[in-house]
This record gives structure tokens, sequence and C-alpha cells, in this order.
């Protein structure tokens, strides 16, 4: 059995962001909890105070699972009853047009899409250009490092695709600019209103509304709903025969961005649909 650890995790959902979550840490051993949520992408708000906030509003689920394997490492975890809630709503992005995912394969594309965002915004993703193809915005971009791929980006939000791949940065501008040069633009693309909000949720708020909540539920070991592998890339057109349908929408729970149809990036057949389920709240 895993010795306990004098560390205390304390999940609660944002003060102001509607689906972002925040972690409060107590303990002489608090330092290795924060740096198990900094691994897994939680960032530093303030002094034992860390926030989780997404562009594909999964903080819940994802939260879920770190209370998970915080448990499992001997830090005690307990989840606030309104973080519990958020965690057992179920929901489906609103006029969702890709009716062939299942929920868990709705939550892989969007996963993707965040690493995407991640790979950016930590700088190991440079943008070179980006364009709006009448329906979404499309970008092309080079991982940094030794052998980093090119790649065309398609969507933006929790729609975002690599949609295609080049052996340097010099094959992927041409093949851009051959594509969107009327309308191509250097550098990175404009933030969105949902990448706007993560910013601002991971900014230093007033900590004392984080640690006011009295309540202090048992803690909760949530098991962790594993999406299906999903063969993207067989899935995913080249983007010089791409006509892309896009249509984003804004921030937050209440409104789902609407994902193009031009995309099959999940695995299931056409006729299989999620589960009808109610919209979450704010």
């Amino acid at each position: 059995m895993t010795p306990p650890i004098d560390a205390h995790v304390r999940l609660d959902t944002h003060p102001t962001h509607p689906s972002a979550v925040t972690a409060v840490l107590t303990g002489s051993q608090a330092r290795i909890a924060l740096m198990a949520l900094e691994a897994a992408d939680w960032t530093v708000a303030a002094d034992n105070v860390l926030v989780l906030a997404r562009i594909d509003h999964e903080e819940p689920y994802w939260a879920r699972d770190a209370a998970k394997h915080l448990s499992a490492d001997g830090i005690t975890v307990d989840i606030t009853p309104r973080l519990r809630e958020a965690m057992d709503e179920e929901w489906t992005w609103a006029n969702y047009p890709m009716p062939w995912c299942t929920r868990s394969e709705i939550r892989e594309v969007s996963n993707q899409a965040q690493k995407i965002h991640d790979d950016i915004r930590h700088g190991h993703l440079l943008i070179h250009a980006h364009a709006h193809d009448g329906h979404t915005t499309v970008a092309v971009g080079t991982y940094l490092g030794r052998d980093g791929k090119s790649v065309y980006l398609h969507g933006e939000n929790h729609l975002r695709q690599i949609a295609d791949t080049f052996d340097s940065p010099a094959q992927a501008l041409l093949a851009f600019e051959k594509v969107h040069g009327a309308d191509m633009h250097s550098g990175p693309t404009p933030l969105t209103d949902t990448e706007r909000a993560a910013i601002e949720a991971r900014s230093v708020f007033d900590v004392t509304t984080a640690k006011s909540e009295s309540t202090r539920p048992e803690p909760e070991t949530v098991p962790v709903y594993l999406a299906d592998a999903g063969d993207h890339d067989a899935l995913l057109d080249t983007f010089l025969n791409r006509t892309a349908s896009s249509r984003n929408g804004g921030p937050g729970r209440m409104t789902r961005p609407t994902p193009s149809t031009s995309h099959r990036p999940c695995a299931s057949n056409a006729s299989t649909k999620p589960r009808p389920t109610r919209p979450p709240g704010p």
C-alpha cells in the first residue's frame, strides 16, 4: 500500500470561469501535489492554488482524472459538491454535426485540439502564417526541436486539427501560400473568445474566494472514462483538396461551438450517434 503523503488537495469550481476548476493545496508535502498537477497542465495562479482551464470545456472530466491519480499516490483529495455535480453532468455540444461520434470520441477529438493549443501556448509549435478560408481559420506551423515536423492546421478551439504534414517549413509555407496566398497573414492566429477566457481563468484571482468553502466532503476517487481510439490519421484529408465547412460559437458551457462537417475524425460508423443529453448549466 502506498504510504500517505502530507498533502491535501481541495478541488472546486472556478469562482468566475464557467467550466474551469481550482485546486487549493495544503500540507507539509503540498509541493508533491503541485508538481503532479503542473505535469497535468494545471497552472499556478497563486501560492498553493492551481487552475485547470481548457478550450474544450472538459475541465471537470480531467479534474476527476487528476483526483484519481493523486489519490492513488497517497494524496488526500476532496471534491466540493458543486464540482462533483459538474463531473457527473452529461452533455454534448449543441448541434454537433458529427453524429457518428460517440461521447468518448467527441472528447478525444477535442483533447487532440487541446494538445495543439497547449503546444502553441507553451512554445513547442511555432505558427508561421494563418488565413481564413471562408469558413474557419487555417494556419501553418512547425514543431520546434530536432526533426520537428511542419503541419497544416484547420479549425479553431476544440475543432482544430492537424490536416496535413510536411517535411520542412519551406514546403509547408509554399503549399499554404499556393492555396491561401490572397488572404495569408504572417504570424499566429488571433486569439478566439474561448482562448481569451481560458487565459483570464488562469490569471491570479481572489484566493480568499477559492479557500472560503467550509464544506469538506469525503475524498472521492472517480473512475476514468477512456476515449475510444479512432483511426484519425486515416480519416484526415489533405488540405489542398479540402473544402471546409465550420462554424464556431462563443465560449462557455451553455453555448458550444459548432464543429466542421467536413471532418470525420471519429472511428465509429456514421449510424452511431451519441445519446441525447441535457445541455449543461452555467
